[in-house]
């Protein structure tokens, strides 16, 4: 890594961080080194309509995926990425997982971590990740855990994706970005997933509510579009920003 801002995302799912943090992600790789992992195709869960093809197999849907992601991750200016291939529906965090997460994070040395926010109603496997990566972003910063050759790292900052039932999922914006600038390749990105094209539709009206709200929480009119996190730990700093 060089001397430039390091963002690590983890993705449960193949198209998770498109839908919930791509326009940001984008603004991120601009300036910063931007690692991306995927924990899973979302083949069991999260592929159905590539379910409806005849003779569809599991190593096709992964296949498909697989050239989804890494279509949407060059629209936004991401080439680092790392498909781990967990099996999703139900996913499963083994002793081995975590420790592979946490020389992860040791190897990036994130300032920030985005992933999955700690509710999301029906989707079980975002809440198992957002528990998987906050505890390997503690264990990472634990002397105690000895990992030979990945040297202890900070803390990180912590944020959680929108989950896509926000109300019901009881989601209230903490942090919202603006992405107006770089909403288009957020689009191109989203328009990559042919296995989920029902959900284009609901994130560009989601782009807009969030600007929305930009607009009305800032009184900066040229925020047009935006996303919106949790945070996992409060804003710590000498003055109000």
């Amino acid at each position: 890594m060089d001397n430039k801002e390091n963002l690590l995302v983890v993705s449960a799912h193949a198209a998770d961080f498109v839908w919930r943090g791509g326009g940001t992600i984008a603004k991120y790789a601009k300036y910063a080194n931007v690692s991306l992992v995927i924990l899973s195709y979302g083949a069991r869960g999260e592929s159905n309509d590539l379910w409806k093809q005849d003779g569809q197999t599991l190593e096709n849907v992964k296949s498909i995926r697989h050239s989804e992601i890494e279509a949407a991750a060059a629209c936004l200016g991401v080439n680092n990425i790392e498909f781990w291939d967990f099996e999703d529906y139900h996913m499963t965090i083994t002793p081995e997982r975590m420790d592979r997460l946490v020389r992860k994070i040791r190897e990036v040395k994130p300032q920030s971590i985005l992933s999955h926010g700690p509710r999301d109603a029906f989707n079980p496997d975002h809440e198992t990740v957002s528990k998987f990566v906050f505890d390997a972003s503690v264990l990472s910063t634990s002397n105690g855990v000895r990992i030979e050759g990945y040297p202890t790292a900070k803390q990180a900052k912590l944020f959680g994706f929108e989950p896509h039932q926000s109300e019901i999922s009881d989601f209230k914006p903490e942090v919202i970005i603006d992405i107006t600038e770089t909403y288009e390749q957020k689009v191109a990105a989203m328009n990559c997933f042919k296995a989920q094209q029902h959900l284009i539709k609901y994130y560009s009206a989601k782009a807009e509510l969030r600007g929305n709200h930009a607009r009305r929480c800032s009184g900066n009119n040229e925020y047009k579009y935006a996303e919106a996190f949790s945070r996992f730990f409060p804003y710590v700093g000498g003055e109000f920003v």
